[in-house]
């Protein structure tokens, strides 16, 4: 198991910010140091060595199975609690970017005699390089979503009549007999003119030769999770639709081929984004180039013309470049690829990237 390990890599970011201890209440960090998959707990990493869980009454058989090296707290609220285990005239950082305002309170008044101090992102920072059964995890959801939309093709599933709606269902269904739990978020199914909005929620509009059919998809399987983005044709497509796609294909391979280990973040976003830019394009490209997948289908790091930092090898990220004509169609082609030290990233989706008509 390597929560362990992952909790002794989180002591040693502590005692480097001269804290005893973070009390940590994201879920997915939680899940990430300790292996609990519960809706309700908070954790305690301590520098001495003492770290626990704490949930309530529902979860304790569970969270002896799921963390039977982990002292256990069973008491509601668990923030509060857990919190109240450090010793007082202890150092008590926690991750002010997500425990709210109301939940700060609740901690402060449990902890007389204690420091808190704000901690943000240090569990994130190590949520950011995987470790090998990460990306074997990730690895496996990008195959089974890659299959589940294979099978749709074979299948006849985008065809002129059938709706947005039922393509994305149809897609769902697959990937969940497949053995995912679940998409990793809503499918984005846009066809025609829709698929000019990056974000279409997918509606009764019938899907009608000619369409740009633009889908963007995931399976979550074990806990994380793939995204995957290709944009087909229904029917032969015209020269501008072709040409589209080829300008944005050629915007993906440039962002991939910028993704190495050590590289700015705002660097790898900008050789994606130049090439679209010199098409004239620049206005229709509105979103960053990609961000880190793993327990989150959106997590650090950020590529984009505001991040901040540089990708780690290890970090499994998306680049997925977009253009949008408002009204006609828009591209956009997205991989999951996994950073690695003094070698080209790994995709590990692997669909074709080619227009393909159907």
């Amino acid at each position: 198991m390597p929560h362990p390990d992952r909790r002794a890599a989180l002591r040693a970011l502590l005692d480097a910010a001269g804290l005893d201890a973070l009390l940590v209440t994201d879920l997915l960090d939680v899940r990430y140091l300790t292996g609990f998959t519960g809706s309700n707990a908070a954790a305690v990493v301590d520098v001495h060595g003492r770290d626990l869980l704490c949930t309530d009454g529902r979860y304790r058989i569970q969270a002896g199975e799921q963390c039977p090296d982990l002292e256990t707290v069973i008491d509601r609220p668990s923030a509060p609690a857990a919190a109240a285990t450090v010793p007082a005239g202890r150092t008590l950082g926690y991750d002010s970017a997500t425990l709210t305002v109301d939940g700060f309170a609740a901690v402060r008044d449990a902890v007389p005699g204690r420091r808190l101090r704000r901690a943000p992102g240090l569990v994130a920072r190590l949520r950011t390089v995987k470790d090998d059964g990460e990306v074997a995890a990730l690895r496996a959801a990008c195959e089974l979503a890659d299959a589940a939309l294979r099978e749709l093709l074979e299948a006849g599933g985008l065809a002129p009549g059938r709706t947005e709606r039922q393509v994305a269902d149809d897609l769902e269904d697959r990937m969940r007999r497949l053995g995912a739990a679940g998409p990793a978020f809503e499918t984005i199914l846009a066809a025609g003119a829709h698929s000019a909005v990056p974000h279409h929620r997918p509606t009764g509009t019938e899907l009608r030769r000619g369409d740009l059919v633009k889908i963007d998809f995931g399976a979550a399987l074990d806990g994380y999770h793939s995204d995957t983005t290709r944009t087909f044709c229904i029917g032969p497509a015209a020269d501008w639709q072709r040409e589209l796609h080829a300008l944005v294909d050629a915007a993906a391979a440039a962002g991939r081929a910028a993704l190495t280990d050590g590289a700015a973040v705002t660097d790898v976003d900008g050789a994606a984004r130049d090439v679209i830019e010199r098409a004239g394009y620049a206005e229709q490209f509105p979103h960053g180039l990609g961000h880190g997948v793993g327990l989150a289908v959106h997590e650090p790091p950020w590529l984009s013309r505001t991040g901040t930092g540089t990708v780690a090898a290890g970090s499994v990220v998306t680049v997925e470049p977009g253009v949008y004509l408002e009204g006609r169609g828009g591209v956009r082609i997205e991989d999951t690829l996994h950073v690695r030290s003094g070698a080209p990233a790994a995709a590990l989706t692997s669909l074709p990237r080619e227009l393909v008509e159907v």
